[in-house]
């Protein structure tokens, strides 16, 4: 096995006790590598070794921690055309959207490397004479991080750039998926000036490596992006320890289109939201709300426009939907499928498997029309290349469709209307708000995260992250004579 296919532990690339084949979901005879599954005893060892490397960290001046950030950074935007390539090899997300991400995460690492610089604390007199008072943050301790396989490269990093910029060591367990774009990334974090021990990769399943992290009382925090389910596991595990927690979970989105949208940018913003990225994203609006003035316009043109985006090989020029990540992934939205028509959907194009030169998990964008708020398929998240029309008749029901779901990630709006669009931005139910923009796109200087099951614990991203990965310290300097 190739250094490159291993865990790294305590500063060492390390073999596991077995190992797992990733396969190119584009081409399913196309062996991408077998990669490392770490054993307890190496994730005993990172714990450790992070113990200490954190303590280190934590007083290393901050200009050596904003060069080892902006060192990560500027390679990996640097080889965001190499690194994309292998993301989208592994993941099935398109080429561009592959290098795009990669990009990104570069830009993330460069924001936090700025950040670390900007560590300014506060000065306040007491109510009390002659006492002054020192507010700063303090690292919170070692991170683990739990990151899901739709988003391999960035949602990792914008964990773990913060991470790092405030002080502390972290164990990232990726996803099984997408092995390859974690091993890639480490490589380029395991050539800096960083303590041994102070990041460590630890690949395997999430019921056993995921699940000793989260129970370890040596854990300070973790943070995760995954289902709902096993975030409400996980919450459930951390309370025994009293590990701070933070969650990115499921979503329902909605993208609402008025009676006086523009349909050009109705219909943009919903083939983006609905089918980019596969529909493998959180932020992915599976629920288009149109009222009814022009639902048969919105829906012909929206119809035409997915039968036109081409399905193909993720390399592929050209390709602007990729293959769905694995079998399970695609059996589970044939099932979607089927619960639609069940429900009552009427199925306007799509609905199964498409077949292309090289075997893979590939299929049709889809559209359902006919569809109630209510049925199931349009109040549990899919991570499909699916949509479902629902009909309304006025602003009002609009925006009482888009709240009622117990998600609230983002939602958006099209309209021309000012005083609707700050209506809506007002009383939507989530944490993210788009007006005349796709649901999907955010930007990474600004906070991002939901309500209700969507999200759990502090904002992720920007300046917001400091309040999950550092800890308040207050102190008291009393600068009379002795009493």
């Amino acid at each position: 096995m190739s250094d490159l296919n291993k865990n790294y532990v305590a500063g060492e690339w390390v073999a596991g006790d077995s190992e797992i084949e990733n396969i190119n979901p584009s081409n399913l005879k196309e062996v991408i590598g077998n990669y490392a599954q770490a054993s307890q005893s190496q994730l005993d060892t990172a714990l450790n070794a992070a113990s200490e490397a954190q303590k280190i960290w934590a007083n290393t001046g901050l200009e050596s921690r904003y060069s080892a950030l902006m060192a990560i950074g500027t390679e990996l935007i640097a080889r965001s055309e190499e690194l994309g390539t292998l993301l989208a090899r592994e993941e099935g997300k398109p080429l561009a959207e592959g290098k795009g991400e990669i990009y990104r995460s570069g830009q993330f690492f460069t924001y936090y490397a700025a950040e670390v610089l900007r560590q300014i604390g506060e000065t306040a007199d007491s109510v009390r004479d002659d006492i002054e008072i020192d507010v700063r943050r303090e690292p919170v301790g070692i991170v683990a991080i739990i990151s899901p396989w739709n988003f391999p490269t960035a949602t990792a990093v914008w964990k773990i750039a913060p991470a790092l910029a405030f002080g502390n060591a972290v164990i990232w367990k990726p996803a099984n998926l997408v092995p390859a774009s974690a091993v890639a990334l480490t490589e380029i974090i395991s050539r800096q000036n960083l303590p041994k021990g102070l990041f460590q990769l630890l690949m395997g399943s999430g019921g056993k490596i995921g699940q000793s992290l989260v129970e370890s009382p040596m854990v300070d925090a973790i943070s995760f992006t995954g289902s709902v389910d096993v975030g409400r596991h996980i919450a459930s595990s951390c309370i025994q320890n009293f590990t701070r927690v933070q969650l990115e979970m499921g979503s329902k989105n909605a993208l609402a289109i008025m009676d006086d949208a523009n349909i050009d940018t109705a219909v943009a913003c919903a083939l983006n939201g609905a089918f980019g990225g596969t529909g493998q994203k959180c932020t992915a609006s599976s629920r288009v709300v149109v009222h009814e003035s022009i639902h048969d316009e919105f829906v012909e043109r929206f119809v035409t426009g997915a039968k036109a985006m081409v399905v193909d090989h993720a390399l592929k020029e050209g390709t602007q939907v990729g293959p769905v990540s694995s079998a399970e992934q695609l059996d589970e939205n044939l099932k979607n499928i089927a619960l639609a028509k069940s429900e009552g959907g009427e199925l306007m194009c799509g609905g199964g498997r498409v077949e292309r030169e090289h075997e893979g998990y590939y299929m049709e964008p889809t559209i359902f029309t006919n569809t109630q708020n209510n049925f199931e398929v349009n109040q549990e998240e899919l991570f499909a290349p699916m949509a479902c029309v629902i009909k309304v008749g006025s602003y009002e029901e609009a925006l009482t469709t888009v709240n009622d779901t117990r998600f609230g990630l983002t939602s958006g709006i099209i309209t021309e209307s000012l005083s609707r669009a700050s209506h809506f931005r007002r009383n939507a139910k989530t944490g993210c708000v788009m007006v005349n923009l796709p649901t999907a796109g955010t930007d990474y200087h600004v906070p991002f995260g939901g309500r209700g099951e969507s999200s759990y614990g502090p904002r992720e991203q920007g300046s917001y992250a400091k309040d999950f990965y550092t800890i308040v310290k207050t102190s008291y300097i009393h600068s009379g004579e002795p009493s």
